[in-house]
């Protein structure tokens, strides 16, 4: 057994109890504030593991690492007519079956003298902070692991510096092979002399300060001679090399290739660069962007995932994962041949992106979501103001036990999907590399 896979896929778990902890301490904190009773605040789900109970609320920990929650009295408010606290027989209308049963389970708990501490009778904004807490603290934590992972430790970055893994023959690009073969000509690179570590710093008088501009300079020249500037040990040297023209990958496409571009035979060697605490909004924003695009397309990419599935597809990789995943995940970067730091990086960038994803997810205005409940506030807001600005009687609480037959189908649905992503992430699981 590969101890390293198993203590990855063990940080993830770690860390993604903690983030489903602090989520619901964002839900906790404004509820108690605000009045609202607690009886529950638990992470994961089924058995309980260990429970303690301070004050009016038991917190504890289940067996299953999956979610968690806490239990708020009177989330559905009563009939309209009926007292609050009061229990109704259930209808024999099959949805209204539904609602009925969920409304009395709400208000079973409400014990005399809570009546004003049920959540449905909290003012709509306070309903709308308390359901926003969860995604808001998940959005906190992963700006936070974000700003450790690029003021601290940096992003990865290729520099213009010759690496160690750079070849000395020149390799067709049409002939998939790493070694060089004795028929194999000399690079213009290694003719010239450069050597690991010479770092490359002008190009036929030129400035080069990123592997890009490298990159661009060399293949627009062509075949031909220029004179290439490098520190080697602390000293500026300057290398006449003659470069060729070669068939190489597309930088923009890797499926195509550029013809007769100007080659050099150089792999850049990949360091990590600290970005400024402007930047983490920045690469927050990008990635965020990306999330909701991959949400609206998430019908579409179920797809995809029930292909990889069943089919034996490819995964796509920007396609979703589950939990079951991104242990694996986890477990295979600690497992690599990687630098230590490139595991640190990978590890905290894995926990930032779930709980990004977390976060966003939570926020879809459906049931059971978080978002569902945050609509419902709003809803109520824009109520009791029009009902204001045009002087009518303050409406009633929104009811949105009128909306849980479509709650139980989502989260049907949900429970569906969470199955596929798991089989898929068991049987064709998304790998660390290619």
């Amino acid at each position: 057994m590969n101890w390293l896979f198993v203590a990855g896929i063990a940080v993830f778990l770690i860390g993604l109890m903690v983030s489903i902890a602090l989520h619901e301490i964002g839900h906790l904190v404004p509820a108690k504030i605000f009045g609202v009773r607690v009886p529950q605040y638990m992470v994961g789900f089924g058995t309980t593991a260990w429970s303690i109970r301070r004050g009016e609320t038991e917190y504890g920990i289940k067996w299953i690492p999956l979610g968690g929650y806490i239990r708020m009295i009177g989330m559905l408010p009563p009939r309209p007519g009926d007292a609050p606290g009061k229990l109704r027989g259930t209808s024999t209308g099959p949805f209204q079956g539904l609602i009925e049963t969920a409304r009395e389970a709400s208000m079973e708990e409400v014990r005399p003298g809570d009546e004003d501490r049920v959540f449905y009778r909290k003012k709509w904004w306070q309903k709308v902070i308390i359901m926003s807490g969860g995604p808001a603290m998940n959005f906190v934590l992963s700006f936070i692991l974000f700003s450790i992972l690029l003021v601290g430790i940096g992003l990865p970055t290729y520099a213009p510096i010759v690496s160690p893994q750079t070849n000395t023959c020149v390799i067709p690009v049409s002939e998939k092979r790493a070694e060089c073969r004795p028929t194999d000509q000399p690079t213009p690179a290694a003719k010239a002399g450069l050597k690991p570590g010479d770092k490359i710093v002008s190009f036929d008088g030129q400035k080069i300060s990123t592997w890009d501009d490298a990159t661009r300079l060399i293949r627009g020249h062509g075949a031909g001679t220029v004179a290439l500037g490098i520190v080697r040990d602390g000293k500026q040297v300057t290398l006449p090399v003659t470069l060729i023209a070669q068939d190489r990958p597309s930088l923009t496409d890797p499926n195509k290739v550029d013809k007769n571009v100007g080659f050099l035979g150089v792999l850049p060697t990949q360091v990590m660069e600290k970005q400024s605490f402007g930047m983490v909004a920045g690469y927050m924003g990008e990635l965020t962007g990306r999330v909701a695009g991959s949400l609206l397309d998430l019908p579409e990419k179920m797809v995809g995932i029930w292909h990889a599935a069943f089919s034996g597809q490819e995964r796509d990789p920007e396609g979703p994962v589950g939990v079951v995943g991104a242990g694996r995940l986890g477990g295979e970067i600690l497992s690599s041949d990687m630098t230590t730091e490139m595991k640190v990086f990978n590890v905290v960038n894995l926990l930032a992106g779930f709980n990004l994803a977390i976060g966003m997810f939570n926020l879809i205005p459906l049931l059971p979501l978080d978002g569902g409940h945050i609509a419902g506030g709003l809803w109520e807001g824009i109520k009791r103001a029009f009902a204001r600005i045009t002087r009518r009687p303050e409406p009633a609480y929104v009811d949105i036990a009128k909306v849980l037959p479509l709650t139980y189908t989502l989260a049907l649905v949900m429970i569906v999907m969470a199955g596929l992503l798991v089989y898929a992430d068991l049987f064709n699981p998304l790998k660390l590399t290619g």
